[in-house]
């Protein structure tokens, strides 16, 4: 569906080019490039020393990269994706996503590979979100009735699963499900709960859009709910969850800026809490972005998030921003990295400064291919 569709992850819809470039103000440095020569690498996870683990996701591998950029094979699913990367305490976790298949692996240091999770399974036997109503939620019958069978007027929840990111903790292992619109969480012997359903991302369909979308006329004013496609998530030091949502439907501009991050407030600091579709659970904190795939909690409540599409002609940008702040819901007041189409972002670091990781130039020309690089930038105290 063109308007109207389920969770497209990231489809290439702006064409991305052009060199990665960062401007060195607010305590940000320039940023250097680690390694390149990367095909789609869309997730990452770094550890205190410097080794990262970056998902070539289209092609199905998983590379860890040295300090000094050496490039190494570590894990390989052909003909499947391979994505959301996490390092904890010497374990490295990722995904991968097939026909009809989603699972969770883990390796630890030295050792193999073992599967830990079947989150294919607890998505077909449970389909969260099926309460949920995408689409119009108000349309008269007669409006409903002229929209075609193949791009219907609204639907529900279907069953589908697409793990895109994870977060590994002490206690937690959570998944975020781009395709079953969750929040999973993997806990002992490989069972699998669903922490939160997230609700639809409402959009008042203008004149303009119905045109340029063949919606019927009476379609205009009302709103249409976009499915939640949760893209990355991360946990505070008070255990508070934020999770960058990318709607479904057009990731570029042409709808307005509509991704987001929301912060769920789980009970206990992280055991399980369910919203209803109307999203009670999940409170959005930040707004206006174009195409966020990734997050990075920083020190002092500042947040960087991975623009895919952003900027001022959809090349991409990395975003900074304090949680509370005027900059969280007005793009004029972030500082901005002009980085072109990252697509993770990482922060190692202490109270004051750091190192922000950022995987770039993931869609080059609008189709994939081996131009992806890892790039990281040191930043100082600094406000924005």
């Amino acid at each position: 569906m063109a308007l109207l569709g389920a969770a497209a992850l990231v489809a290439g819809s702006a064409l991305i080019s052009g060199p990665a470039v960062a401007g060195s103000n607010g305590g940000v440095g320039e940023p250097r490039v680690i390694t390149d020569g990367l095909v789609t690498p869309l997730k990452l996870a770094v550890n205190d020393h410097g080794t990262a683990y970056v998902s070539q996701n289209f092609i199905g591998e998983l590379t860890k990269v040295a300090r000094d950029g050496t490039k190494t094979p570590f894990a390989s699913a052909p003909g499947e994706e391979v994505g959301g990367v996490s390092e904890h305490d010497g374990t490295v976790y990722w995904t991968t996503t097939g026909e009809g298949s989603a699972k969770m692996f883990a390796q630890r240091r030295g050792g193999e590979p073992r599967q830990i999770a079947d989150i294919w399974a607890h998505e077909n036997s449970t389909n969260p979100d099926q309460g949920t109503t995408y689409g119009f939620r108000d349309l008269p019958a007669e409006c409903a009735a002229q929209f075609p069978a193949d791009n219907p007027a609204s639907y529900t929840g279907a069953v589908d699963s697409h793990p895109y990111a994870t977060l590994v903790t002490d206690r937690h292992k959570y998944v975020a499900d781009a395709g079953a619109n969750a929040i999973f969480e993997v806990g002992r012997h490989g069972r699998v709960t669903t922490v939160a359903t997230l609700p639809g991302v409402g959009t008042v369909v203008t004149a303009e859009a119905a045109a340029a979308q063949q919606l019927p006329e009476c379609a205009v004013g009302h709103t249409y709910y976009f499915e939640f496609v949760p893209t990355d998530i991360e946990q505070s030091r008070d255990g508070r969850l934020y999770v960058t949502s990318l709607p479904g439907g057009p990731e570029d501009a042409s709808l307005g800026a509509r991704g987001a991050v929301y912060e769920l407030k789980a009970k206990g600091g992280g055991h399980h809490h369910k919203s209803g579709s109307n999203g009670a659970k999940a409170k959005k904190v930040a707004g206006g972005f174009v195409g966020a795939v990734d997050l990075a909690l920083l020190p002092d409540r500042k947040v960087a998030v991975a623009e895919l599409f952003g900027g001022a002609e959809g090349q991409g940008q990395v975003s900074l921003f304090k949680l509370g702040s005027r900059s969280a819901n007005d793009p004029a007041k972030r500082q901005t990295l002009a980085l072109a189409s990252p697509a993770a972002v990482e922060w190692v670091g202490g109270r004051h400064s750091g190192k922000l990781y950022v995987t770039t130039d993931a869609f080059v020309g609008g189709e994939p291919g081996p131009t992806g690089k890892l790039q990281v930038l040191s930043i100082g105290s600094h406000r924005h």
